[in-house]
């Protein structure tokens, strides 16, 4: 019985840790943009990890580029659910890619933190083939992807995240970063989550009594230093996968090291935004890239 019950509440996070700024549904690609998806980026393990790219037709000189990194508890999820942000973003003068990562529980951390970071590695190894700016990279994600996303965020040139993926001879380091809300400390998820002890163990390899040590290394809020990247937190009040204090934590504690950060609040706001909500988000969303990517 407790195993079924384990399955059915792994299913709902799944359905609910999606983004709601970008559906799984194949967005309409304009003529003012192309698309290219199944890119190769990286082949970890035989995994052949791919990408989805967006670049406006009508861009002039390298484009900054904005990765997009999907939800799903690091163990579900696909990259097609970020095609809708990446073709917005298209159609405001940014190349954007969203990428398919290792999933827990065959791949725990740091397999995905590797996966990423190799990412990063290929936008500035294929700068010159896809007319891209490597000096200008922004990173989003929500929920897991979200965590990912910040993690990239505070740990530029922490060389034990690196991995072994392609283009070792570029740096992964990015220039900002949105967390939609994503977790920042995962000591503190237990008891105030629905499904972290459903979906940390997986990703961990154990709870926090027996693999605390991963819990800690896992959790960008203790990797903060004044050398974090400008980040934008979105959040709402009500969150119950991710409860809001996480973003507050990590905006406190950037701002006390010195590094730029903002929180933007959605009072009433769940876990996958909508209406309204998603509407104010993705519009925060492009307008912090435009602040932190535009010349």
């Amino acid at each position: 019985m407790q195993s079924q019950l384990g399955r059915w509440v792994g299913v709902l996070a799944v359905a609910v840790l999606l983004p709601s700024m970008g559906q799984s549904q194949a967005p309409k690609i304009p003529d003012s943009v192309d698309f290219q998806a199944g890119i190769e980026y990286s082949n970890p393990d035989d995994q052949h990890l791919q990408l989805n790219l967006v670049r406006p037709k009508s861009s002039k000189g390298p484009l900054p580029v904005v990765i997009c990194i999907h939800g799903g508890g690091f163990r579900a999820g696909k990259r097609e659910s970020y095609d809708a942000l990446i073709v917005k973003l298209a159609q405001q003068g940014f190349a954007a890619l969203t990428i398919t990562y290792r999933l827990a529980p065959k791949y725990p951390f740091p397999a995905a933190i590797h996966d990423t970071k190799a990412a990063v590695r290929w936008v500035r190894a294929n700068a010159e083939k896809y007319g891209f700016d490597g000096t200008r990279i922004g990173v989003t994600g929500g929920s897991a992807g979200g965590h990912l996303a910040q993690f990239l965020g505070v740990t530029g040139g922490v060389a034990e995240f690196e991995g072994t993926g392609g283009n070792p001879q570029q740096s992964s380091a990015v220039s900002c970063v949105v967390n939609v809300y994503g977790p920042s400390d995962f000591t503190q998820s237990y008891g105030k989550s629905v499904d972290a002890a459903v979906v940390l163990p997986l990703f961990l390899g154990g709870d926090l009594q027996t693999a605390r040590k991963q819990h800690l290394r896992a959790s960008p809020l203790y990797w903060v230093t004044p050398n974090a990247v400008p980040t934008l937190c979105i959040h709402g009040t009500e969150d119950k996968y991710v409860a809001h204090e996480q973003a507050v934590w990590l905006v406190e504690k950037m701002k006390a090291a010195g590094a730029e950060a903002e929180l933007l609040t959605l009072p009433g706001a769940g876990h996958g935004f909508k209406g309204k909500d998603a509407e104010t988000a993705e519009a925060a969303l492009i307008a912090f890239f435009k602040k932190q990517l535009r010349p």
